[in-house]
C-alpha cells in the first residue's frame, strides 16, 4: 500500500528501503563476495570480475522473485538462482563461483544493514538538521515566559526556552546513541551453511576480512546468525526516537489547541484543513508523530521477541525481523523528516503564553509564597496556609495576591513587598535560563555535518 507514503513517509527514504533497493543491496554483497574471494585466491580474479560486472547491471524483477521466495523460503535463494542462471548465458565457468561458500542468511542479513547504513546517514542529517533548528529556537525564547503543566494542571512559572531545551537536549541523546550504535550494528554477517565458514576451508577468514573491507562493515569476531542483539539495539534506537517525536507531538499539539493557543504547525495552503469545517486549522504533522509513536514498540516488541533463536541459524524468528524491521525504520525515520521540515516554521505565540500565565489569577506563585513562608513559619504550616488561600481564591474568584495579602496569619512574615516580589516571573524561574545555556552549548559541541 503506498496510499499514505507521503504522509508518513518520503520518497527517498522510500527508495532506500524498496523492494529494488533490497534486491541491489544483496546484489552487492554477492559481488563483493566474488572479489574477496579472488583477492584470497579462492576463485579465479577473471570469474570475480565477470559475477561483479553482472550483479551491477543484473535487473531482477520483485514480482517475480516474490512469486519464487513463497516456495523457497526466502529471496536470496531465487535471487542468487537467477545470478547464476543469468551469467551461464555469458560465461558458465564464471557462473559457478556465485555465492561461492556463502549461505542465504550472510546475503540477506548484510543486505539488510547496507540499507540499514544508508538509512542511518539520512537519519544522522535529519536529526543534526533538527538540533540546528532547535538551537535557534531556544536561544531566541530563552526567556520567554510561559506556565509550566504537570499532570496536565498549570503548575508554576517556566520559560519556552527551558521546553524547546528539553526537546533539544532528547535529540542530542539520539546523535550520541546513534554514534555509538554504528560501529556495532554497521557489521558484516558471514557465516556459510552453520556459522564455520566450513566451505571455504582454511580461507574463511580471510574471506570475511575482505569482504567487510569491500563493504565498509565492521568485521565481527565471529558470525551471528542466531544472536540478533544487533538487530535489537537498531530497533531499540528507532523506538526511542518514534517516542521522543511523539513527546513533541503531543506537546506541540496540546500547546495548539484553541483552549491554550500557544504554539501553532506552519500553515499553507490546503494543509491541515477539515472535509466540512472550513475553520479547522489540525496539527498534521503532530498527527504524523504521535502514530509513529504508536505504532513503533508494537515493532519493536517483535523484534525483541525474535531474539531467542534456536541453535545456529533460527526458524522463524529471524523471519520474522524482514518486514518488521523496514517498516520500523520507515515509520520513526519518516516521523523524523516531517518533525525536522515542520519545525523552522513552528509558530510561537508569546503573547498567548503571557496570557495564560494570568488566567491563573496568580496561582502558579502559590509554590513561591510556600517556600518563602517556610523559612519564616516551617514548611507544613506554610504549605497548609497558602493551600487555604489558593482554595479561598478558586471558590472566590479573585487574585492569589489579593487574599494573601488580607491574610492576617502573613502579618509578621512576609510584607508587602515581599509579597509583590514573590508574583514577579523574574524572581521564580529558577535555573531555567542556566539550563537552556548548557543545552545550547551540548549542542554546539557536536560536529556539524558534512
Amino acid at each position: 500500500m503506498t496510499l499514505f507514503d507521503d504522509l508518513f513517509s518520503y520518497d527517498a527514504l522510500e527508495q532506500l528501503l524498496s523492494d529494488d533497493a533490497r534486491i541491489r543491496a544483496i546484489l552487492r554483497f554477492e559481488a563483493a563476495l566474488a572479489l574477496a574471494e579472488a583477492r584470497a585466491g579462492v576463485i579465479p580474479e577473471g570469474a570475480a570480475h565477470k559475477i561483479a560486472q553482472y550483479c551491477d547491471s543484473a535487473k531482477i524483477d520483485p514480482a517475480t522473485l516474490a512469486t519464487q521466495a513463497a516456495l523457497s523460503g526466502n529471496f536470496a535463494i531465487p535471487l542468487v538462482r537467477r545470478v547464476i542462471e543469468g551469467l551461464s548465458q555469458h560465461d558458465k565457468d564464471a557462473a559457478r563461483f556465485v555465492h561461492w561458500g556463502a549461505t542465504s542468511q550472510d546475503a540477506i542479513d548484510t543486505g539488510f544493514l547496507l540499507q540499514a547504513r544508508d538509512v542511518l546517514s539520512v537519519v544522522e542529517a535529519d536529526l543534526a538538521r533538527m538540533s540546528e533548528t532547535l538551537v535557534c529556537l531556544v536561544g531566541k525564547h530563552r526567556l520567554t515566559p510561559m506556565v509550566a503543566r504537570t499532570w496536565m494542571q498549570h503548575a508554576a512559572p517556566t520559560t519556552f526556552g527551558v521546553v524547546a531545551a528539553g526537546w533539544l537536549d532528547a535529540i542530542l541523546r539520539h546523535r550520541t546513541r546513534l554514534a555509538e550504535l554504528r560501529p556495532r550494528v554497521q557489521t558484516l554477517q558471514f557465516g556459510g551453511a552453520a556459522g564455520t565458514l566450513a566451505a571455504l576451508h582454511e580461507h574463511g577468514p580471510v574471506v570475511a576480512k575482505h569482504l567487510a573491507d569491500e563493504l565498509q562493515l565492521a568485521l565481527p569476531p565471529s558470525p551471528w546468525h542466531s544472536h540478533r542483539d544487533r538487530m535489537a539495539e537498531l530497533a531499540a534506537f528507532f523506538g526511542l526516537l518514534a517516542g521522543t517525536l511523539g513527546k513533541l507531538g503531543h506537546d506541540i499539539s496540546l500547546h495548539a489547541q484553541t483552549e491554550i493557543g500557544e504554539l501553532a504547525e506552519p500553515s499553507a495552503e490546503g494543509r491541515g484543513g477539515s472535509s466540512t469545517m472550513p475553520h479547522k486549522r489540525n496539527p498534521i504533522t503532530c498527527a504524523v508523530l504521535i502514530a509513529a509513536a504508536t505504532r513503533a514498540p508494537g515493532l519493536v516488541s517483535t523484534i525483541l521477541a525474535a531474539i531467542p533463536q534456536e541453535f545456529e541459524r533460527g526458524l522463524g524468528g529471524w523471519q520474522a525481523e524482514w518486514e518488521t524491521l523496514p517498516e520500523l525504520l520507515r515509520v520513526s525515520a519518516g516521523a523524523l523528516h516531517h518533525c525536522a521540515a515542520m519545525l523552522p516554521e513552528l509558530e510561537v505565540h508569546s503573547e498567548r503564553m503571557r496570557e495564560n500565565i494570568d488566567a491563573s489569577r496568580g496561582l502558579i506563585f502559590a509554590e513561591a509564597v510556600s517556600v518563602a513562608l517556610a523559612d519564616r513559619m516551617g514548611k507544613m504550616p506554610a504549605h497548609m496556609l497558602v493551600e487555604a488561600a489558593s482554595k479561598k481564591a478558586i471558590a472566590t474568584n479573585r487574585p492569589l495576591k489579593d487574599v494573601l495579602l488580607e491574610e492576617p496569619n502573613l502579618h509578621g512574615h512576609l510584607t508587602r513587598a515581599d509579597i509583590e516580589g514573590l508574583f514577579d516571573l523574574r524572581n521564580y524561574l529558577g535555573s531555567a535560563d542556566e539550563f537552556v545555556r548548557n543545552v545550547i552549548d551540548a549542542a554546539r559541541s557536536f560536529p556539524r555535518p558534512d
